[in-house]
């Protein structure tokens, strides 16, 4: 009798620890900029996107899809249609919640609002409010049953979201509030509601390990915005952050076992699949989406402006852009933020399109006249100047309305001239009047 008793607690215990953990699968994109067609290395792609996601989630009960903002700004087609379309097309890639990104703040705050209506799926940001603390998104967080898992996400933005990235013009009245301090506070809030809290940040990764490291009830953190990704996740006693490439090149895949009585990660495993459209077909139904808007556009961006010999990227191609600015604005002195610089210039025969890639936004230039005395270093960088003479600089109405940067290129206080012509239009001119590009 006592053998059988002791047999059946084996048995019971045994069976509680299998069911003590069940699977969850966190597929993960961030940062797609409404890159709908392959790039020139063939990586990339909504509709090869789509066929991946959809490849990963067939039959797949623990499976769920996260996008951890910048949806939209990067293409011809985004620029133009103010970020409608990508939306349009996000629908069809499986996303099951998302974040906001700065990005999706480019065309104006009121157009996140028409964002929200086209999408198909929840957007949660907990940290974007007005001076009253209303929240811009509908839910600051949302819980969802996965594979019989209370999974709670919760959006998050960079703290600095105002300073270093917005104009006031399209941050309108909201600001974000600081990253740890909100995600705590909804932590508290969910309470025992939730098996595993995911934090589905648009952040800095400063403040994706600040998450993992002061705020131990959210196991997973799952992030964009630095365009890179990682090359590992980043682990902090079990808990886990991770962030895939941007532009799509990348869907992020994160396997664990969720010990569902400890509402910790048990084990995970995380890789990242390429999307490259040599060996993956584009969904049909997306593509035809896709094609029909970039028909559009076609006969704006695909016409020929000259020739580079050799691809040029990150800071030659900033340099290649602040000589074109010097040139075309007839300065002494010339600025381009190397994060505005999006895309690479491609070898070969160059369209207009590579420019509305490489400069999607629509800055416009402006020009400032000075005395040398009042330049700092970070724009003269290492040119004598005579403090007595005047000069010219020009740069982006983005940086010299930005904050951060008016900071760290020392002009706080100094006024310049906005001019009508846009920067990606000043550079399409210039590579048409050179012609070649060595």
């Amino acid at each position: 009798m006592i053998y059988r008793l002791l047999l059946f607690l084996c048995i019971a215990a045994s069976c509680f620890a299998q069911t003590a953990t069940r699977a969850l699968t966190i597929l993960h994109c961030n940062d797609l900029h409404a890159r709908f067609l392959p790039d020139s290395r063939n990586l990339g792609g909504f509709a090869e996107y789509a066929t991946v996601i959809r490849r990963e989630t067939a039959g797949c009960q623990s499976c769920i899809v996260m996008n951890a903002g910048d949806l939209v700004q990067g293409s011809p087609v985004s620029t133009i249609f103010r970020g409608v379309p990508v939306y349009q097309v996000a629908n069809k890639l499986g996303i099951q919640v998302s974040t906001l990104g700065n990005h999706e703040f480019d065309y104006g705050w009121q157009t996140i609002l028409k964002f929200f209506q086209i999408a198909k799926f929840p957007t949660v940001s907990a940290n974007v409010v007005d001076d009253s603390g209303k929240l811009l998104a509908r839910h600051p967080y949302l819980i969802k049953k996965v594979n019989g898992i209370r999974v709670a996400v919760i959006g998050a933005v960079m703290g600095n979201l105002v300073s270093n990235y917005l104009t006031a013009d399209i941050a309108g009245p909201w600001h974000a509030l600081p990253v740890v301090e909100t995600v705590q506070k909804y932590v508290d809030e969910i309470g025992d509601r939730a098996d595993l809290i995911v934090v589905l940040g648009h952040i800095e990764p400063a403040e994706r390990l600040d998450i993992l490291r002061k705020v131990p009830k959210v196991a997973v953190v799952v992030t964009g915005h630095r365009h890179r990704g990682l090359d590992k996740a980043e682990v902090v006693d079990g808990r886990v952050g991770v962030e895939a490439k941007a532009y799509g090149v990348e869907l992020g895949r994160l396997d664990m076992q969720v010990d569902v009585a400890r509402r910790s990660v048990a084990s995970w495993d995380w890789k990242k699949i390429p999307v490259d459209s040599r060996t993956v077909k584009g969904a049909p139904d997306v593509k035809k989406v896709i094609d029909k808007w970039e028909a559009k556009v076609s006969r704006i961006v695909d016409v020929p402006i000259g020739e580079s010999k050799r691809e040029i990227a990150g800071a030659e191609l900033k340099l290649l852009m602040e000589r074109a600015m010097a040139d075309e604005m007839h300065a002494d002195f010339s600025y381009m933020n190397q994060g505005g610089v999006r895309d690479r210039l491609p070898k070969g025969k160059l369209l207009a399109r590579a420019v509305w890639n490489i400069m999607p936004f629509d800055n416009k230039m402006v020009l400032g006249k000075f005395k040398g005395s009042q330049l700092s270093s970070a724009l003269t960088r290492g040119r004598t100047v005579d403090p007595g003479r005047e000069y010219i600089v020009t740069m982006s109405d983005f940086s010299a309305d930005n904050e951060s940067e008016r900071k760290l290129l020392g002009i706080t206080g100094l006024q310049f001239e906005t001019k009508t012509v846009l920067l990606r239009d000043l550079l399409i001119n210039w590579i048409k009047k050179k012609g070649t590009l060595d």
